[in-house]
């Protein structure tokens, strides 16, 4: 089997990522930064959603697996005293995967000729550079509102307790395909209106948003963040891909909630 490791980048994370590599080696597996079939990230969250960026363009032949060196995370769920245990797990076990939906983010720019495409594991942020931003909202090929108002978060499933909680979003179980938007901060009063609360939609229905002023905003796909200019819509639906995780134990989705909330 060949492998990649992935590390935050602190003393902690790079001394167990030498580790891990060492120990597989030892085992006959394959250190392979191109094609690995598992990666294993050593850090937290952010780590793994960096692993999963890299590496986005073949998840149908990658699986993620995340040790936390910092605070548990909902990616993360091996413990640096246990990366021997996990090493024998991966070098002898087969592994269960577990396939997470993604979004698929399409940006189309007002001359036509470019769309860019991104995959997002946790979510996509729209948020004005300068005054408000308005968007016109368009479910399933119907106008739903106009928003106005500081900006726009769409996540995934998995992605629910990330920033979309944080803007008072609902958690969802992350088998669940469908995508949440939530507003950040939405001008609600006489003259402009919007719905005020997150929308869950599911895997058929397509979200797009139409630009209906000239502020300049960001789009923000993950941890990656781009500045846009003349974007003509931006269109994010449940993606034909899915994320890999290898699990060699159970994990508990609410479990983790639970743990990292109450």
């Amino acid at each position: 089997m060949k492998f990649n490791v992935r590390s935050r980048g602190d003393h902690d994370s790079n001394v167990l990522t030498q580790r891990v590599k060492s120990y597989l080696q030892e085992f006959d597996l394959e250190y392979d930064e191109e094609e690995p079939e598992i990666v294993i990230s050593i850090g937290g969250d952010g780590t793994l959603l960096e692993a999963f960026h890299q590496y986005a363009h073949r998840l149908d032949e990658t699986s993620f697996v995340g040790v936390h060196t910092g605070h548990l995370g909902f990616y993360a769920d091996w413990q640096p005293d246990e990366v021997e245990k996990l090493v024998i797990h991966i070098a002898k076990t087969p592994f269960k995967i577990v396939e997470y939906p993604l979004l698929e983010v399409m940006i189309r720019y007002t001359n036509d000729q470019e769309t860019e495409r991104y995959l997002a594991l946790n979510e996509c942020t729209v948020k004005s550079m300068e005054g408000s931003l308005v968007m016109d909202i368009e479910i399933k090929g119907e106008q739903f509102e106009t928003f106005r108002g500081d900006g726009l978060c769409l996540s995934t499933p998995s992605g629910s307790t990330a920033y979309n909680k944080a803007l008072g979003g609902a958690i969802l179980h992350p088998s669940l395909a469908s995508i949440q938007l939530a507003e950040m901060a939405s001008i609600n009063n006489r003259v402009y209106r919007t719905i005020g609360s997150p929308v869950v939609l599911p895997e058929h229905h397509t979200c797009l948003l139409k630009p209906k002023n000239d502020v300049d905003f960001q789009v923000t796909v993950d941890h990656l963040t781009h500045v846009q200019k003349k974007v003509k819509s931006i269109q994010v639906r449940v993606a034909d891909e899915q994320v890999r995780f290898a699990r060699f134990r159970p994990f508990p989705f609410w479990k983790r909630v639970k743990e990292s909330f109450i």
